[in-house]
Order: C-alpha cells, then sequence, then structure tokens
C-alpha cells in the first residue's frame, strides 16, 4: 500500500464476467468491510467510482441532522 495524504493506493482489481469486482484483502481489513456488508457506489465522472460503507454514511448523516439548524443559520447570515 501506497500512501499520500492519507489517500492510501491499494493497487488494482479486475472486473470479472459479470461486472463483479473483488476489494482487496487489506483494504476489507482497513475498512472493516465483511460479508454481507452493504456499499454505496458512487459515479465519479465518466471514468472513477467511489464505495462507500452505507452504515459510515447512516453515522454522517446522523451527525449532520443534528448540525442542521445551526448549518441553517450559517447559509442564512451569509445570503446563500
Amino acid at each position: 500500500m501506497h500512501t499520500k495524504e492519507n489517500c492510501p493506493f491499494y493497487g488494482s482489481t479486475t472486473i470479472g464476467e459479470k461486472g463483479q469486482v473483488v476489494i482487496p484483502q487489506q483494504v476489507r481489513e482497513t475498512m472493516k468491510l465483511e460479508k454481507g456488508d452493504k456499499l454505496l457506489v458512487f459515479g465519479m465522472g465518466e471514468e472513477m467510482v467511489a464505495l462507500a460503507k452505507v452504515s459510515r454514511f447512516e453515522k454522517f448523516e446522523k451527525h449532520l441532522s443534528s448540525k442542521l439548524e445551526s448549518i441553517r443559520k450559517i447559509i442564512k447570515e451569509n445570503g446563500d
């Protein structure tokens, strides 16, 4: 694994016949991914894909929801 500014590079993988991709073992260990975990898949432009654990997004969403009133106040104060 190569690391630069907290963005590790884990190597490469290949798309199989059914469009499946194997996530390298080191990634699974680092992200604590287990069989059956759900991932969100984001397209980033036409040639990039990002994966994120659903459970982490749920935690982020709850955090964001708890800050929503403060966020709205900041937006209103900035005229956006």
